[in-house]
């Protein structure tokens, strides 16, 4: 079943042309995604436990339709892949207006670190099985380390 976490944009959630800004969206997701973990036994005091850590590695935004101050907007999130240890994860989030237009859709991707070392790593065994239990997507897959390169985006120097 699809993961649902309802919201009513304020004041402080539109930008300077009145409707839901982007930077809002990504707040939205992420507060969603929060309380999804936690709906999950992935709450914070349980994952610090664990000495674990969430992070994104890229949120690609697609935006269909305008919402404005006060319309009450909905979140869904579905897991669209995990990889094999856990360690790496990937969301579908969509955006809905109280007519169950779809607003935006992003595809966010994101891996677990752990927070001493600051390196990524695969979940722990109890985190894990909590894990496979998360709502998948239609198109669900197993992620590997290439599917963090897709795009094949790198860092590069800055030029002086």
């Amino acid at each position: 079943m699809t993961y649902k976490k309802q919201f009513e944009i304020r004041w402080s959630d539109v930008d300077a042309n009145g409707h839901l800004a982007n930077s809002a969206y990504t707040n939205f997701m992420s507060h969603a995604r929060m309380s999804f973990f936690s709906g999950y036994g992935f709450s914070m005091p349980e994952i610090r436990r664990h000495n674990v850590g969430p992070v994104v590695f890229y949120e690609h935004m697609y935006y269909f339709k305008e919402s404005f101050l006060g319309a009450p907007i909905t979140v869904t999130i579905e897991i669209s892949g995990l990889s094999e240890d856990g360690m790496l994860f990937m969301f579908e989030h969509n955006f809905y207006n109280h007519k169950g237009e779809n607003l935006a859709y992003c595809e966010m991707q994101g891996g677990w670190i752990d927070l001493k070392a600051r390196k990524l790593t695969g979940l722990p065994e109890p985190l894990l099985e909590l894990a496979h239990k998360f709502p998948k997507s239609e198109g669900y897959k197993t992620l590997t380390k290439a599917d963090t390169r897709k795009y094949g985006v790198r860092p590069k120097p800055m030029s002086v």
